[in-house]
């Protein structure tokens, strides 16, 4: 079922239990209050990074990479690695799902190499790597809004603990796929870049948006500002590409349901609930279970739905970290654990890469817990 389409039916869930008194007017008031900055950065980092893929700079950045690599098929792996960590973390884990997965077959395929470890780096690392950054995953931007903290704060809390997914996930890809990534690949040409001086504005921009997310000023700013000026760059050099498409509706409508449909749970003493499974307390033996009722939920249901019921249950800044890894470093068993999978697993089948959900499972199964456990170890003893 199109995300859209469940979106709306929580809306009209929502709008009844407010016509109904079960949701205050002023709870509907405050939710929009606190989440109108984080719905205006994605829709303007989702328009950054479709534009920027428009303009070839995926495309320039990994075959870069391919020759950086110098033939050696590991290193053009790791280096894959690197650039989806980089992606996830400053352009969003749904960039890295939608736009550089399709990217990694095409750089695969054009050097004879099978896509599918590539495939998997790409879906793994969008999930583990969003607890880089606050701008890497929705469920951040949350977070930080709820514990009132800046950049520094969040990547002093969730440093580590990304660290660790990430090599904990890089770690079981290497052993899966490590037969496929031995040898040398034959060289391929160059993509061809329709307008260059598009490509190189487009890449420009991208550079010097990253480091202002995290500048310490309020994200939706910065990527709202590099939006507005793809917008006026294409205008001007390839104004086909500026279409409805490019602002995520199906998402924004899902989410705002999403958002108001919990608030209508928690008024009916859904918190309660959910206090009573997920504990108390700051040692690791509490953490790893709100971590992993967080995980559960993800894979049960979504993650973000999951990270919503239980913020108001993770009341200190480890525990908001120890659910933060559940929902994010998590997702990686059911297909619809988290939208970059669902969305992951769509260009796949477009470009014609199949993948077993049998198989994405049996490895999520074994790889979610390890990721989750492990990572949760570092905000128990910091």
């Amino acid at each position: 079922m199109p995300i859209a389409i469940i979106g709306a039916v929580l809306l009209v869930v929502s709008a009844s239990a407010v016509a109904f008194g079960i949701l205050p007017v002023q709870d509907v008031l405050a939710i929009a209050d606190r989440v109108w900055p984080i719905m205006l950065f994605v829709v303007a980092i989702t328009i950054v990074a479709e534009l920027a893929a428009a303009a070839g700079v995926f495309d320039v950045a990994s075959a870069f990479l391919a020759r950086v690599a110098r033939r050696r098929v590991l290193l053009l792996w790791l280096l894959i690695v690197g650039l989806a960590v980089v992606s996830t973390a400053f352009l969003s884990l749904d960039t890295t799902a939608v736009l550089f997965t399709p990217v990694v077959v095409a750089v695969a395929r054009a050097h004879r190499l099978d896509p599918l470890p590539f495939a998997f780096t790409t879906v793994w690392l969008a999930n583990t790597a969003s607890l880089v950054l606050p701008v890497s995953n929705l469920t951040n931007l949350l977070a930080v809004e709820s514990l009132d903290v800046g950049v520094g704060s969040f990547v002093a809390l969730m440093g580590p603990s990304a660290l660790v997914a990430i090599v904990v996930s890089v770690a079981i890809l290497w052993i899966v796929f490590h037969r496929r990534l031995r040898g040398r690949f034959a060289p391929a040409a160059d993509p061809v870049i329709g307008d260059r001086l598009l490509s190189w504005i487009a890449g420009a921009v991208v550079v010097v948006l990253l480091p202002l997310l995290v500048s310490g000023v309020p994200p939706w700013m910065p990527a709202l500002g590099a939006a507005v000026l793809l917008i006026l760059v294409f205008a001007w050099r390839f104004p086909r590409a500026l279409r409805p498409a490019l602002v995520p509706w199906q998402l924004l409508v899902f989410v705002s349901g999403l958002f108001l449909a919990v608030g209508a749970v928690e008024a009916i003493g859904g918190r309660t609930v959910l206090a009573s499974l997920s504990g108390s307390g700051d040692h690791l033996f509490a953490l790893w279970r709100l971590a992993g009722i967080g995980m559960l939920g993800a894979n049960g249901v979504n993650n973000l739905p999951a990270y919503l019921a239980l913020e108001g249950v993770a009341d200190s800044p480890a525990r908001l970290g120890a659910l933060l890894v559940g929902v994010n470093a998590g997702p990686l068993i059911t297909p619809w654990a988290s939208l970059a999978t669902v969305l992951w697993h769509s260009r796949l089948t477009a470009v014609g890469v199949t993948v077993a959900w049998k198989r994405f499972m049996l490895l999520g199964l074994v790889a979610a817990p390890l990721a989750v456990a492990a990572s949760v170890v570092p905000i128990a003893f910091r």
